[in-house]
């Protein structure tokens, strides 16, 4: 057997990853979906055919031959979408990179290119695999040149294979034919206009029974269809130019050698750093040895005693004294397996009850030098309680950096915690401050860090242990990861300050993003209590009632069915009863949420199988879900986020504890089985309405001040003023359909959107909005100015100076564009409110820590905190709250805080 080559179709692919794909960005915000993409598909082709040679072909963005005619004919190709467009050259950059042969002339199309070289490597003895998503180059298949055309199906992508028997099976021609046979019938993805009225199956009919295009206009007289036939007659010229628009040149003229197309180091360093400047994270897996090492050396100093300990914590110490321009680097590393985890969920506030015996804590680095780190272990005299302490010692007169400071914690108590007032630089997280300046990354890891702000590529935590437990692997593994972990905190941090400042942000960085990380880690040390059996009996009256509704369903449907197939509901509710309203798709009727709930007032078997979802989902979610993360001291230890998501609202995970439902009434039962400890009731406080009086404020519209000042029902006077009505006679549907205007305009809803949500007309919902509007002018001037600033700026911005990049205003496709509009008008007001609880949590906690009360805070929802509060301090507690989270932001209305106590969190809330 010969040698093997594959040629690619550079834009055919490219094009094709780009529409499969979601549209990904890099921390430069360079768009990279495309570029992803097309690397999957050509490492899954280089790992199937272990090819010799490998091209890519590329047209050249100027018109070629062909081009030029089709353009007298009618018009150009379609143009490229701008974040396609951008691909291209990043495309072939990376290639180049890669060493993989790339071919582009000016006047050739790619399929010339690549139909000429498929010939001239089946001449030289070689199996030639051609990859493309067009199908005129089906007409260069042999039986030695294999033409592979990706397809999706089912959400994967499978590629279909053609040698030139397969053509014939599946177009009942062959190759050369096929050519003519896409002249006929016109192909408008490729601009071959065809001949009018003639479709693929005239066209196969046509050629299978005369041969050729010649042979059929000798037989024009023979062809039974007039209509047919007349339009063969009426466009011969048109035919002649299909054919020639559908002719690869296999002849082509170019310099190309197969010497320079081989296979050789892909993988290699210049490769390995684009990739991690792109973020591709996932494919640097297969990079190996030397390439993946950085170029940056650092001397990475053994530590085995104490005394050598106090001598590096000394000079750290000496080279930073009070400066706040000077962070040492610090770097940890603990036990990840599932017994150092439970540790570290029970873990106390402080460890150094026998913190040696208990701690989950392998290893430490300290950085405050260039090219040098100082490493040590748990051993001999060097204990976790000694590490704590140091690191106390440390950041009373320093500035300690670290990547996500709050697993850090668990070690030690930075001295800013208690002394804010006296130091406002303390700790810092180079993780928070790398997403307060870019937010659309919600998944920095440190290798990220050290490739974005110090051009450096260190290994990831998964390159260097692999699946082995840290504790298992060699100490030098354990001293590189914290090293560079050390360095890279050292190094980066005054660069991420320093961009820091120059967004304004380093007041939001200081005084809100960095107290709260730790009062995010006392939350999740202390966890909140849970009744095991209560949560069983609460899924087994799940159980009772999902059954009861299956039977009601089954019988009203009269039969059994699964109702939680899709397919089988749908031909259920929209074929076999009937139903009105039924949206058919290639798989069958849709049965989505928002086609039911429009059908269900009319339909109790709707009604039924919307309460049978709800409480499925109850079930698995929570009823069976929640009872997996209780811990043994009986309480779930839910992790917050604070980088994730893009408002900069804190996030809950493992479990999400910020999604219990409250909808209906067995959704809002589940929270009775939370419950606080001995001796303490809940107090649970949530904002009213802070999103839209934070709209009243940046909108300044002196209606919705007014409205608020008059602390009367914000809802129905909105529906007074919108509907020219007295405040006394509005009703009840009046109120409701006031108050989703309120909300709606606050997330930008158009008005299909409302139409949707109140089940009104599209018209009445625009007429709604703009009544809204007029009666609150200064909330349509604001969500225009906020759109202008975000598309002159580049970002929306809240009240406390955090930044939303606005990617989406620039893009090239419409709906984008809308959606980033929408986003525009409401990240301002989203993201302020995020601030505001943030704010409003830090001074509950401190307020709490400095009057020495036995109360904890250990819970945020969004608006809401709840807090588990000790019986004598429960009037206390409930002043605190009102106190605090009305003071959190002066603005110009009122903010106001509703606070309830009860023995459980349904009974508080």
């Amino acid at each position: 057997m010969g040698k093997k080559l594959l040629l690619i179709d550079g834009h055919s692919i490219l094009n094709r990853a780009f529409y499969g794909l979601p549209d990904l960005t890099n921390s430069e915000g360079l768009h990279t979906g495309a570029v992803y993409g097309f690397l999957n598909i050509l490492f899954r082709l280089i790992d199937e055919e272990q090819p010799d040679y490998l091209t890519v072909a590329f047209d050249v963005h100027e018109p070629t031959f062909r081009h030029k005619i089709y353009a007298e004919y009618k018009g150009t190709r379609k143009p490229m979408p701008e974040e396609l467009r951008q691909q291209v050259p990043l495309m072939k950059e990376v290639l180049d990179s890669m060493n993989i042969c790339r071919m582009e002339k000016a006047g050739l199309e790619a399929d010339d290119i690549l139909g000429t070289i498929a010939k001239r490597g089946e001449r030289e003895g070689m199996e030639v695999r051609l990859v493309s998503g067009d199908r005129d180059l089906l007409q260069v298949a042999t039986d030695h040149i294999c033409v592979r055309i990706p397809k999706t199906k089912q959400g994967k992508t499978e590629i279909e294979n053609y040698f030139a028997g397969d053509v014939e099976t599946l177009y009942k021609v062959n190759p050369v034919q096929f050519i003519e046979l896409k002249a006929l019938m016109g192909d408008s993805s490729d601009n071959i206009p065809g001949v009018p009225k003639v479709g693929e199956k005239t066209a196969i009919e046509l050629m299978t029974t005369y041969g050729s295009i010649e042979n059929i206009y000798a037989n024009l007289d023979n062809i039974s269809k007039k209509a047919i036939r007349e339009s063969l007659a009426a466009n011969r010229e048109l035919c002649d130019l299909s054919k020639t628009l559908a002719t690869i040149d296999v002849n082509a003229e170019f310099d190309y050698s197969f010497e320079n197309a081989t296979i050789d180091n892909i993988f290699n360093r210049e490769a390995y750093e684009l990739f991690k400047r792109l973020n591709f994270r996932n494919l640097l897996t297969k990079f190996e040895g030397d390439v993946t090492k950085t170029e940056i050396k650092i001397d990475f100093k053994d530590i085995n005693t104490k005394s050598e300990a106090d001598a590096v914590f000394k000079g750290a110490l000496s080279y930073a004294g009070s400066r706040n321009d000077r962070f040492i680097g610090i770097g940890i590393l603990s036990d990840d397996s599932p017994s150092g985890k439970k540790r570290e969920k029970i873990g106390q506030l402080s460890l150094f009850d026998d913190a040696s015996e208990s701690t989950d804590l392998i290893g430490i680095s300290v950085c405050f030098e260039d090219e040098k780190a100082s490493y040590f272990e748990l051993e001999n005299d060097i204990t976790a309680a000694y590490v704590g302490e140091k690191l106390e010692e440390l950041s009373e007169k320093c500035r300690l950096s670290f990547f996500d400071i709050k697993h850090a914690y668990k070690y030690f108590k930075p001295y800013e915690v208690d002394n804010y007032e006296k130091k406002k630089e303390g700790s810092f997280d180079i993780l928070i401050g790398a997403y307060l300046n870019n937010p659309l990354k919600n998944d920095y890891l440190p290798e990220d860090i050290a490739s974005e702000y110090l051009q450096m590529t260190i290994r990831s935590k998964t390159q260097i242990f692999g699946k082995e437990s840290p504790l298992a692997a060699d100490r030098n593994l354990r001293k590189e990861y914290t090293g560079y972990l050390a360095y890279v905190s050292y190094k980066a941090a005054p660069l991420i300050q320093k961009k820091l400042e120059d967004s304004d942000m380093q007041d939001l960085m200081n005084d809100v993003e960095m107290p709260l990380s730790y009062i995010l880690y006392d939350m999740e040390k202390e966890g909140i209590l849970v009744k095991r059996e209560e949560l069983k009996v609460y899924g087994e009256r799940l159980t009772g009632r999902i059954e009861e509704l299956e039977k009601a369903i089954h019988k009203e449907a009269g039969q059994e069915f699964n109702i939680n197939s899709p397919k089988q509901l749908g031909e259920i509710l929209f074929e076999k009863l009937g139903l009105k309203g039924g949206k058919k798709t290639k798989t069958g009727y849709s049965t989505a949420a928002d086609v039911l709930e429009k059908l269900a007032p009319e339909n109790p078997i709707i009604r039924n199988i919307l309460e049978y979802r709800g409480l499925t989902k109850l079930k698995s979610t929570y009823a069976d879900g929640l009872a997996t993360y209780i811990d043994t001291d009986n309480r779930i230890h839910t992790s917050f986020n604070q980088t994730i998501t893009a408002t900069g609202r804190i996030s809950s995970t493992e479990p999400n504890l910020q999604n219990i439902p409250m909808r209906t009434e067995l959704g809002r039962a589940i929270r009775k089985v939370f419950v606080p400890k001995e001796g303490y009731v809940f107090a649970d406080a949530d904002y009213s309405q802070i999103e839209l009086r934070i709209l009243a404020h940046m909108s300044g519209d002196q209606g919705l001040i007014d409205a608020y000042h008059e602390g009367r029902d914000i809802h129905r006077i909105t529906a007074s003023k919108v509907f020219g009505i007295p405040f006394d006679e509005v009703t009840d549907i009046q109120r409701r359909n006031a108050k989703a205007v309120n909300f709606g305009i606050v997330y930008g809803i158009s008005a299909f959107g409302l139409s949707e949500d109140l089940n009104i007309s599209r018209s009445d919902a625009k007429k709604y909005m703009e009544d809204y509007l007029a009666t609150y002018p200064g909330v349509k001037n604001y969500q225009d100015s906020a759109v202008e600033s975000a598309k002159e700026k580049g970002y929306a911005v809240t009240l406390y100076k955090r930044r939303r990049p606005m990617p989406e205003l620039k893009s090239g496709n419409f709906m984008q564009r809308q959606f980033g509009e929408r986003v525009a008008m409401n990240a301002p007001i989203q993201g302020t409110a995020a601030d505001i609880i943030k704010i409003a949590m830090i001074r509950v906690w401190r307020r709490i820590r400095k009057e020495q009360l036995l109360s904890r805070m250990i819970l945020q929802i969004h608006d809401e905190l709840l807090i588990e509060t000790k019986k004598e301090e429960e009037k206390k507690i409930k002043l605190i709250l009102e106190e605090e989270m009305t003071k959190a932001a002066d603005l110009l209305v009122p903010l106001e805080a509703e606070c309830h106590t009860g023995s459980d969190w349904f009974e508080a809330k």
